[in-house]
């Protein structure tokens, strides 16, 4: 049972599509779309990861400080809460939980979140896709076929 209807784990691979053209896609600009009715949640890492991104991307002229600062101020716009919690899990469930899935510990956060929330994990990355799915959690895996 889903605890809120409403929400849903975004992962840094559908956040980022949403970043370069080249990355776009049906799915990902559903869950975009979807965001006008809904909340996304994320773990800590996820600002990290975020960044991450776009400073290699800067690095490789694939983006623009202006574009990369236009980015982050819409994703601040956008009705997405870091989960505070992830942090003091991260030695223990989380840990846990990526050895028995085969996942990175980055992975393994979106997944715990999702578990303990019990709310859909939306994401591109098709080995959290499948640790999803063997958990029984909701992935809502759409059309993935780019623009």
């Amino acid at each position: 049972m889903v605890k809120n209807p409403y929400a849903f784990v975004l992962d840094c691979s559908v956040t980022m599509s949403w970043c370069f053209d080249d990355e776009s896609n049906d799915y990902s600009d559903a869950i975009l779309d979807n965001l006008k009715n809904s909340t996304a949640i994320v773990p800590t890492i996820w600002p990290l990861e975020v960044a991450n991104v776009l400073l290699l991307a800067k690095r490789k002229k694939r983006l623009t400080e202006i574009q990369a600062s236009s980015f982050i101020d819409a994703l601040s716009a956008l009705p997405i809460v870091i989960d505070p919690s992830t942090s003091t899990r991260a030695m223990h469930t989380i840990f846990m939980l990526a050895q028995q899935s085969n996942l990175t510990i980055y992975d393994a956060a979106y997944l715990e979140l999702a578990l303990r929330e019990e709310i859909p994990l939306l994401t591109l990355d098709q080995s959290l896709i499948n640790a999803a799915k063997k958990l029984h959690i909701p992935v809502q895996m759409g059309n993935m076929k780019s623009k």
